[in-house]
């Protein structure tokens, strides 16, 4: 079959680009030579510093999975905890109740963070005293010690106002207490990436404000809302003293339940407890319980990937 030969608006988007490239090449070696060495200089500081970052953290994985390397088999994800038979000891219960947690963060911070994300972006008014001030405590509360949002959750959440008690449902608050800023301003840059095109098309052919958000504007932004979450998960997976201030022990041996308030325990908290152990072996259950955390991570973080791919390639 005969190939096709290109329309005439290819050929002069192409020749546009091309002479674009030209002018800018042209631009870049024209410059005094003292700023090309600079330039050079920087980037070559920027690729030393990446690569500093990720040897660092190849190395942390690589010495956790040698050291714990002995004690990976199927007993560290169907047995429990154990003080006085570290071959029989797993993490069960850890991991049942940190999957419960992260479950709880994504429910809550969501549906919590789009929502004022989009009343900040196309909604609220920038002159308004009140909304600048949520503004403003949204991005100071990004910053705040994971330590303060713990005593926080225990005043408020597990005595307080809530008194819901040391429960694991108290652990998903007051985690999703500590991400949803961060999934506020990823999902407010998400929704102010979006062309303003999108928008006035889709109000110039009669649609309502709420309509052009739901159909036009948030599904464009959801890449970039998914990228929030991830960094939320992310963060949320890996902290644990927010929960030992609200419940969370070091040993459990039974699977704990949402609402249960028989006590509950996640990942890093048992982790904690096996690492400050002076026998040897369970400091290898610790840095097996290490790599199982990161799959645990990346699996949930690979698929939040693969919904955001998805709805770029659509968009």
């Amino acid at each position: 079959m005969a190939s096709q030969s290109p329309t005439p608006g290819t050929e002069r988007a192409r020749l546009a680009t091309a002479g674009a490239r030209a002018v800018t090449l042209d631009s870049l070696s024209n410059q005094p030579k003292s700023d090309v060495w600079k330039g050079n200089i920087f980037l070559a500081l920027l690729l030393l510093a990446v690569t500093l970052a990720l040897a660092g953290l190849a190395a942390i994985i690589i010495q956790a999975a040698v050291e714990g390397a002995p004690a990976f088999s199927t007993k560290l994800l169907t047995n429990g905890p154990s003080t006085v038979n570290p071959e029989e000891a797993g993490f069960r219960p850890a991991l049942v109740g940190t999957l419960y947690l992260i479950l709880g963060v994504i429910l809550l911070v969501v549906p919590l963070g789009v929502s004022a994300a989009v009343y900040l972006e196309e909604y609220a008014d920038g002159t308004k005293w009140w909304n600048r001030t949520i503004e403003l405590n949204v991005q100071n509360l990004a910053g705040v010690p994971s330590i303060i949002y713990g005593i926080l959750g225990l005043a408020f959440i597990v005595r307080g106002p809530l008194d819901l008690g040391f429960i694991l449902a108290a652990g998903s608050l007051t985690l999703a207490l500590l991400v949803l800023p961060t999934v506020i301003l990823a999902s407010r840059e998400a929704i102010r990436a979006v062309p303003p095109s999108i928008r006035e098309g889709s109000l110039a052919l009669g649609a309502t404000q709420w309509q052009t958000i739901r159909r036009q504007v948030l599904p464009a932004a959801i890449p970039g809302v998914v990228t929030g979450v991830i960094l939320a998960i992310s963060r949320a997976i890996g902290e644990t003293a927010p929960l030992l201030l609200v419940g969370a022990a070091t040993f459990v041996t039974f699977n704990p339940t949402f609402l249960g308030d028989n006590g509950y325990t996640a990942l890093p908290v048992l982790i904690f407890n096996y690492a400050s152990r002076p026998q040897d072996e369970f400091r290898i259950l610790a840095a097996a319980g290490v790599i199982v955390m990161l799959i645990v991570l990346l699996a949930m973080n690979a698929f939040a990937v693969w919904l955001r791919n998805r709805y770029e390639q659509q968009w």
